[in-house]
């Protein structure tokens, strides 16, 4: 056996395996609920703690951005490693990583070291890498025909610590008051705890590895570790046409939620709506996020991938004619913004979906790793963009940008689901 196989320590037994998948998901959404909770505690106060070390609103958004670049920076290592290792270590690095992170931006915040603070977010970031990567791992040993059931369980379990996180964020930040670290920074120091004990959770649970046993269960000819590099993923993402569309979906989503999603309450301060009013229209975006996944992968499973990325479409377009012309109706903006979160939730669970379908087994971690780092990367570039487009234009010519952006994604999808029917 290679080194890659020995942490599977024999056959599974496929009487086994409906018990096997309950265990891993159920340790999966465990992990899945308190990363999202020590990330959504830490980015409650981002911005806030970035604008007080730089001492400047216009430096603030870096921090932010920082966190988005260190998510699709450490994708590709990461998913480098579950190639090679399994999900488990990849998944514990991660954390660790995430929690280093935040330890370091505690300790720029009390040096007042604002290149240190984005150093701690970049690294804050790899928690986030984890929580994606952990929809994936859910898939490994799903039943093909439920798979997109698996990843949206998993994604919905994001929900908890997403509406928690930023509710515990003050007195996290009141318990540092007397130790001579900024409020602000608080936050960061529990999110580090958090993150570790997420670290262990999986290290301890997460056995047996779930891609490690998916590999073992496949067949001998997809046993190769040739098959499984980085540039293998590539090239499987390349010859499938479905893989192309999956990549694309998750980065159109994700791009265009995140660009409209981080400028809205600028555009709600703007028209006079309160810091509380504002929070109740981000929960209100979370919720579309996260708390209907379930249904878009019963959806995915029912009716198909690519019929859910259609409705994806639909549904980021009808966020973008809302939003955009708003104006001073807040009611229409909170629409606009959980129909954004819906879409949002129906790109990312059948695209992710659709990837691990269409790319062999051996290929698939490193091609999940691959949609991470575009999706990551595309966001972060859409997420600094969209405040030149509304510094420059507007809200709603931003969210005119947005929805040219489906454009190509509908056609891609028409176009591949029409070849997929003629083939």
């Amino acid at each position: 056996m290679t080194a890659v196989e020995r942490p599977v320590a024999g056959p599974v037994d496929a009487a086994a395996l409906p018990a096997l998948r309950r265990r891993i998901s159920a340790v999966l959404v465990a992990s899945q609920i308190l990363g999202g909770l020590g990330v959504a505690t830490g980015i409650a106060l981002a911005v806030v703690l970035a604008q007080e070390v730089a001492g400047t609103e216009s430096l603030a958004g870096l921090a932010p951005t920082a966190t988005v670049t260190g998510t699709a920076v450490l994708s590709v290592p990461l998913a480098a490693l579950m190639t090679a290792r399994g999900r488990r270590p990849g998944l514990v690095l991660a954390y660790l990583i995430g929690a280093l992170g935040a330890g370091i931006v505690v300790v720029a915040a009390a040096m007042n070291n604002f290149p240190l603070l984005l150093l701690g977010m970049a690294g804050f970031g790899a928690a986030s890498s984890a929580n994606l990567q952990a929809r994936f791992a859910a898939a490994d040993l799903a039943e093909p025909q439920r798979r997109a059931r698996a990843i949206s369980n998993v994604v919905w379990a994001t929900t908890i610590g997403a509406v928690l996180g930023p509710n515990i964020a003050a007195p996290a930040g009141r318990s540092v008051s007397g130790l001579g670290i900024p409020e602000a920074a608080g936050p960061f120091l529990w999110a580090a705890g958090v993150f570790l004990i997420s670290a262990l959770l999986v290290a301890v649970l997460l056995r047996p590895d779930p891609l490690l046993t998916a590999r073992a269960l496949a067949p001998v000819e997809e046993q190769s570790p040739a098959a499984r590099s980085i540039r293998a993923g590539a090239a499987a993402v390349r010859a499938s046409p479905r893989a192309r569309l999956a990549l694309v979906t998750v980065a159109v989503s994700h791009t265009a939620m995140v660009s409209v999603m981080s400028m809205t309450p600028v555009d709600l301060g703007h028209h006079g709506a309160s810091i509380d009013l504002i929070g109740l229209v981000i929960s209100i975006h979370i919720a579309g996020m996260f708390a209907f996944s379930p249904v878009m992968g019963r959806l995915a499973d029912r009716f198909g991938r690519t019929a859910v990325i259609g409705l994806a479409v639909g549904l980021l377009a009808c966020a973008a004619l809302l939003a955009g012309t708003a104006g001073a109706s807040h009611t229409q903006t909170a629409a606009g913004l959980f129909l954004l979160g819906l879409g949002w939730s129906a790109g990312l669970v059948s695209g992710s979906a659709l990837l691990t379908d269409s790319v062999p087994q051996p290929a698939r971690a490193a091609a999940q790793g691959l949609s991470d780092l575009t999706m990551n990367t595309a966001a972060g570039l859409g997420g600094a963009a969209a405040g030149l487009v509304v510094a420059q234009a507007s809200y709603g010519w931003l969210n005119l940008v947005a929805a040219c952006l489906l454009l190509p994604l509908g056609a891609l999808a028409l176009f591949t689901r029409g070849r997929t029917a003629t083939a």
